[in-house]
């Protein structure tokens, strides 16, 4: 089976979990970027950017499900070579 299978081909829920890990960085870039004032002496960033920096737990879900999708894919193939 693994002659036939393209080494480029995307398989289930690679599209999710690569939008997850961009995702988790832009909310990680927001987080640091929201926490350097603290370091500085700085006045604070807007309250909106905390709610950025809730993206980084959006993007690991994300990227748990495109996990859980290929898993869950992965399982249904073998139980079909299987019978």
């Amino acid at each position: 089976m693994r002659d036939k299978t393209q080494t480029n081909s995307a398989g289930p829920g690679d599209r999710l979990i690569r939008a997850g890990v961009l995702v988790f960085f832009a909310g990680a870039v927001a987080t640091l970027v929201t926490v350097a004032p603290l370091f500085f002496g700085s006045r604070p960033f807007p309250t909106y950017m905390f709610g950025l920096s809730m993206l980084m737990g959006v993007g690991f879900l994300i990227a748990a499900a495109g996990v859980l999708r290929a898993v869950a894919a992965g399982r249904r193939q073998a139980r079909g070579a299987s019978r």
